[in-house]
């Protein structure tokens, strides 16, 4: 059969041939036992439900034994022959152009250059997934190679429902993902429900079909570390910045830190990751052992190099032979999946890679221990850096709160800052106010015809359009329009794709809603194709997370997730393509609800006001949230928003006088 042929095919009606284990490609660890005995039937029965019944006598024992060996039933054996990556939108089979940007979108989500566990459908963080098996992908693609306009699909947690009639102004599709009863929200009640197959983690960007390879974090991460080495008011030339992983998301860390200019050692205990980072140019060169570590940073340091390394090794070897070795670190984080720490997001000391697999899970109560005995160890290195002038913020992964609920020495109580942790959130510190408080976050855009031209053509036409809005722009905001033009200026040479034509910058509502249209604009005279825009949703306005994207919410509101809802909601009928919303993303289940979108331009009119409809609401909803929290540059900003359209009415809190109490 064709590509095409297979995309329509959905689920086969003749088994494929069994696959064998893959070694080459890196997997996703052995989930723990979590299933009773009559659980196990039922995750059985749940994953026969897909295929005619003359072919469950056949793969029963074969799921069964998936279960039994990996934790999870991923239906190996329907894993596509062909190639998995972002192909030209032309090449897609199809009735409807957005349903072809979706396919798109997904595959890119799978490229085994971008995935994390490619063979497990998983994009990043550990658990972030596209899809629970491949039969949920399978028949998704033939649900979008047969959709039109005037269909809805609806996604349960990686089950594709079905097609739903629908309208042309209505979202394509829709995506939920583990929205659980909130008492059923804890580690395990997720462990249990993928286990079954009824419910899926999707991150962020991994569920929601618009994650783009490290450069999707790559230059949020490069704007935290410049503004770092600002808050410490050091040039971040021959300045050292330490942190750990360099997985699907941590692992722009280090080209992050070449981009901003300082000595990045970013530690990873995965062999096969941390060389696949280093093929890939993310890394510059790699360490295994922490003899050969110091004297190279100390060589790095003494002549201001711009050098990333990976140390592959346990991240707290490098804190505290620093420590000994007097090595000073300018600004300290960590990025591991603590999200997932009795998953595979974090490893302990004095066990190896595979070891530490294997105790995860068949021992994971001795697994817990020895993660939360190297938290306490990793914390308390890190006390005794910042004691010497080191800047330490929280990465947003969970770092902070699992390293607390383990006993660390990281609590703090201090009311007039509204948190009780000794160090911020970046968040707090850094993203929050400079950036999300006036609407600047991570817009992104991908190139749906695959072209690198096309991409370079939108970098031009997005440069043009910050270097105009710059000229006008208010004092406020000049720093984050000059670091966003200096960005996408050095973008082609950064070499940041990996997987589709994609490309990030942070931008505020203007600012989006006018590239955009210049990319319709663009569309429609036939210099480039069609192009989908999307968003992180590490963002202004898609997530409500009361320890990252909210953290620096003050008026006792940041539990709660209106905004998140709101925003999906307000999306759908402003002309998404797609939306989603999601438990869980960056810091774990249970613990953030985020919502995304896509949107495909295709040069029409209707795409112009679509695109103007949506922006404006998806970045203004989270400003008008952070304006009624009191936060400064969001009351500006959403005061500015009101200037600019007439029909914008938001409700500005009055302040109150401290000296009254």
């Amino acid at each position: 059969m064709t590509f095409q042929e297979h995309i329509k095919q959905g689920i086969p009606s003749i088994l494929p041939n069994p696959k064998p284990y893959d070694k080459e490609i890196n997997h996703a660890p052995k989930r723990k036992e979590i299933l009773s005995d009559e659980e196990k039937k039922l995750a059985l029965k749940n994953a026969l439900r897909y295929f005619e019944p003359k072919h469950h006598a056949t793969l029963l024992p074969e799921f069964k034994e998936e279960l039994e060996k990996y934790g999870r039933i991923y239906m190996y054996r329907f894993r596509p022959d062909y190639r998995m990556y972002a192909r030209p939108i032309s090449e897609y089979p199809g009735k409807c152009e957005q349903a072809k940007a979706i396919i798109l979108m997904i595959q890119n989500n799978l490229d085994y250059a971008v995935a994390q566990h490619p063979h497990e459908l998983i994009t990043y963080g550990g658990n972030g997934a596209v899809f629970q098996n491949w039969a949920q992908y399978l028949l998704t693609m033939q649900y979008l190679a047969e959709m039109t306009e005037e269909q809805t699909l609806s996604m349960y947690s990686g089950h594709p429902m079905g097609l739903f009639p629908s309208n042309k102004e209505a979202p394509r599709v829709v995506v939920t993902n583990g929205m659980v009863i909130p008492n059923y929200s804890k580690p395990d009640d997720w462990e249990k429900m993928n286990a079954l197959g009824v419910s899926q983690y999707g991150q962020m960007t991994a569920g929601s079909y618009m994650y783009i390879g490290p450069q999707g974090i790559v230059h949020g991460t490069t704007i935290t570390v410049l503004n770092g080495f600002r808050k410490i008011k050091k040039s971040p030339t021959g300045g050292l910045f330490v942190t750990s992983g360099l997985g699907g998301m941590s692992g722009a860390q280090p080209k992050a830190g070449n981009i901003a200019g300082c000595v990045t050692v970013c530690a990873e205990v995965n062999p096969k990751i941390t060389h696949i980072r280093h093929s890939q140019g993310w890394i510059n060169e790699v360490i295994d052992s922490i003899e050969d570590l110091v004297p190279r940073v100390q060589k790095a340091l003494a002549n201001q190099e711009v050098v990333s390394i990976a140390y592959l090794g346990n991240v707290v070897d490098v804190w505290e032979r620093f420590d000994q070795e007097n090595i000073h670190i300018d600004l300290g984080s960590d990025q591991t999946s603590l999200h997932n720490p009795w998953a595979g997001g974090y490893y302990p000391m004095g066990y190896s890679f595979d070891e530490s697999n294997e105790l995860m899970a068949n021992n994971p109560d001795k697994f817990k221990e020895e993660v939360q005995k190297t938290l306490r160890r990793h914390a308390s290195a890190i006390n005794k850096h910042t004691t010497k002038g080191t800047y330490f913020f929280d990465y947003g992964n969970a770092f902070l709160l699992e390293a607390s609920r383990a006993g660390a020495d990281v609590i703090e109580k201090n009311p007039t800052i509204g948190h009780e942790f000794k160090y911020p959130s970046y968040v707090q510190d850094i993203m929050g106010p400079m950036c999300f408080d006036y609407g600047f976050g991570p817009f992104r855009w991908v190139c749906a015809s695959g072209n690198p031209d096309d991409l370079a053509k939108t970098d031009k036409i997005a440069c043009a359009v910050l270097e105009e809005m710059m000229k006008t722009a208010p004092e406020e905001i000049q720093q984050q329009m000059a670091d966003n033009i200096q960005w996408i200026k050095g973008a082609q040479e950064n070499q940041l794709v990996v997987g589709s034509q994609a490309r990030i910058l942070y931008a505020d509502a203007e600012g989006r809603i006018k590239i955009a249209e210049a990319f319709n604009q663009a569309i429609a005279k036939g210099e480039i194709g069609y192009v989908i825009l999307g968003r992180d949703h590490h963002d202004v306005s898609g997530t409500d997370s009361p320890y990252r994207e909210t953290s620096n919410i003050y008026d006792g509101s940041r539990f709660t997730a209106d905004m998140a809802i709101q925003n999906v909601i307000g999306d759908s009928f402003r002309g998404a393509t797609w939306v989603s919303i999601h438990n869980g993303g960056g810091v774990g289940w249970g613990e953030v609800i985020n919502g995304g979108f896509g949107m495909v331009l295709d040069g029409t009119k209707e795409a112009s006001k679509r695109l103007e409809s949506m922006l404006f609401w998806d970045v203004n909803n989270g400003i008008s949230r952070r304006n009624w929290a009191r936060n400064e540059g969001a009351v500006f900003a959403i005061k500015r928003a009101m200037e600019t359209q007439p029909l914008l009415k938001v409700t500005i809190p009055n302040m109150v006088d401290d000296n009254l109490f």
